[in-house]
């Protein structure tokens, strides 16, 4: 027996109107949670020169990029003395989610991760509204790897650090303390400042720049595989070619005076933005 018209009709439009409210509540979660990391990156307690340099660092997209969502456990790779991503996820993540802050010792013998170590728990201690949930662990290669739970976390993040690890060989031990930590399934993101593709690699990495190729190798020799890649934070005017390697450019600037509108107009680093999943 044929189905009447209308009854076809009708059900056409049912479908019709289940796709659009299914396509809907996609669109209003997914933004949702940009709304939440957006609150973040905008909101007064981050301070004004961090937020300074979201022109190149680009925090909303790369964090989207990484799909790190509100809540899932998060471990921050040496977030530095600024603590420049920690303002954004701690917030990010307070009520959900979990952060893991992997910084230097304090009890380092090296003075620049001391001192680096300290302005971190400062800010943190000067805010706990923000910061209080943060759990700081520590990440001193090649004796302390231990950065988080194993298999305990959702994403790794590292922004801008695997270049010091080359230069102190250690790379591959701190590839394979992340891939540690990390849930099957769960994504390691990176950053780093970018060699030209047809440049030879100094395995070191003095100048601070690393081919892409070399950073899939390490990460794949961890048991990483790569997921994605990303031109987020690309910079086509960095040449990569100067005399003090990638701290020539700002905010280093380690030439001072010298040329320094020069470097100012070509700005921030050329970077990799690379997205591994661990199997």
């Amino acid at each position: 027996m044929e189905r009447p018209q209308s009854i076809i009709i009708m059900r056409r439009s049912m479908n019709k109107y289940f796709l659009v409210s299914l396509l809907l509540f996609s669109y209003s979660a997914v933004n949702a949670g940009n709304t939440f990391l957006q609150d973040a990156i905008s909101d007064s307690h981050r301070s004004e020169l961090n937020k300074k340099r979201d022109h190149f660092r680009h925090p909303l997209e790369t964090l989207n990029f990484f799909e790190v969502e509100r809540d899932m456990s998060v471990v921050e790779i040496w977030p530095g003395g600024k603590a420049w991503y920690t303002e954004i996820l701690a917030p990010y993540l307070k009520e959900k989610g979990k952060l893991y802050a992997a910084h230097f010792s304090e009890d380092s013998q090296i003075p620049y991760f001391k001192k680096n170590r300290q302005k971190f728990n400062d800010k943190l201690n000067a805010n706990p509204e923000i910061y209080g949930s943060v759990v700081t662990s520590v990440l001193q290669p090649p004796k302390t790897l231990e950065i988080a739970p194993k298999a305990s976390v959702d994403r790794v993040l590292t922004f801008r650090n695997i270049h010091n690890w080359m230069k102190n060989g250690q790379a591959d031990a701190v590839f394979n303390a992340m891939y540690t930590v990390l849930k099957p399934n769960g994504i390691l993101g990176v950053v780093e400042h970018r060699a030209k593709v047809d440049s030879k690699q100094d395995p070191k990495a003095l100048s601070g720049y690393v081919t892409e190729a070399y950073i899939i190798a390490l990460a794949e020799k961890a048991g990483f595989k790569l997921l994605d890649k990303s031109e987020i934070n690309s910079n086509a005017n960095d040449t990569t070619d100067y005399i003090k390697g990638v701290w020539t450019l700002p905010p280093s600037l380690r030439l001072k005076e010298q040329d320094r509108e020069k470097y100012l107009a070509i700005g921030e680093s050329d970077r990799m933005t690379l997205k591994f999943i661990k199997k």
